[in-house]
């Protein structure tokens, strides 16, 4: 498919699946999207804390890393059980066909959790788009579960997969541009401050200009629920709505057409909205 026919498909797709959609982010369920580097604890039991608590089952999805094969302590799985989940799976494929299977996703049936670890996004792409696997995903949400993950973790629960080219992480708009949409009508980046990223979403709204940036650095989450979402952590996100908003106010401020705006923790913005939302205000 020429690259222009498929950016038109993208918007139509993209347009339709907002308008079909009550809640920006899941009705049920939540997500804790993060922005890669080393995550404190508080982090992981914000996971466990969403599942249900320490018994309830999680799975960890390490694919994006890439590696050859991996033991059941990958991707953070060592750190949920040393924090006290006492169940918890690490699952992985690179092969759509056994990701398709009923036997692959049994460990999901009646997981409350799941979390995406960090690598390449378009790995979890090319493993499990359109299969029983991202079904059952969908599913954790449905039952009221979680689904977090980190750096390519966070970029694949967007609709748009941010840095999704299989040449290089440093093609903002790649080979691959749909993720997982467990948040829709967005594209999510990580790691933007450390990293200097903090101007690249620009780029996929200059071809998609609806679409909403969430720019999330290190060691930060941005936590969602149906239209609430809430950032929890060391650093900042960067919302890239078309708006401005700033704490001191934005009386005299002349921002540019590109723009974004700053979130801190314990900062709440109306997806539905895209508003900031003061501490008073609240979300049915």
């Amino acid at each position: 498919m020429q690259l222009g026919k498929l950016r038109l498909a993208l918007i139509t797709y993209f347009a339709a699946t907002t308008l079909a959609q009550t809640y920006v982010g899941p009705e049920h369920g939540h997500l804790v999207i993060v922005g890669g580097g080393n995550l404190s604890d508080s982090i992981y039991q914000r996971v466990i804390d969403f599942a249900g608590g320490p018994n309830e089952p999680l799975v960890v999805i390490p694919t994006a890393d890439g590696a050859p094969s991996y033991d059941q302590d990958a991707a953070g799985a060592a750190t949920f059980r040393r924090l006290g989940s006492s169940n918890v799976t690490v699952l992985n494929t690179y092969d759509a066909a056994e990701a398709n299977t009923t036997e692959f996703i049994r460990p999901l049936v009646e997981a409350k959790g799941v979390w995406f670890g960090g690598g390449r996004q378009w790995r979890l792409v090319d493993a499990y788009a359109g299969t029983l696997t991202e079904q059952a995903f969908n599913d954790v949400l449905a039952r009221g579960g979680v689904i977090g993950g980190s750096s390519a973790g966070a970029t694949i629960q967007g609709s748009f997969l941010t840095r999704g080219d299989t040449s290089s992480n440093q093609i903002v708009v790649g080979d691959h541009q749909v993720g997982f949409g467990f948040i829709k009508n967005t594209a999510i980046d990580q790691h933007v401050l450390v990293r200097n990223r903090i101007w690249d979403l620009f780029q996929v709204q200059h071809i998609f200009p609806n679409i909403l940036g969430v720019g999330i650095d290190e060691n930060t989450a941005f936590i969602v629920n149906k239209n609430d979402a809430q950032v929890f952590g060391a650093s900042y996100v960067a919302v890239y709505d078309k708006g401005f908003w700033s704490r001191e106010g934005s009386t005299g401020k002349e921002p540019p057409q590109d723009r974004f705006y700053f979130l801190r923790s314990g900062d709440r913005y109306d997806l539905g909205n895209r508003t900031v939302l003061t501490p008073e205000e609240d979300l049915d």
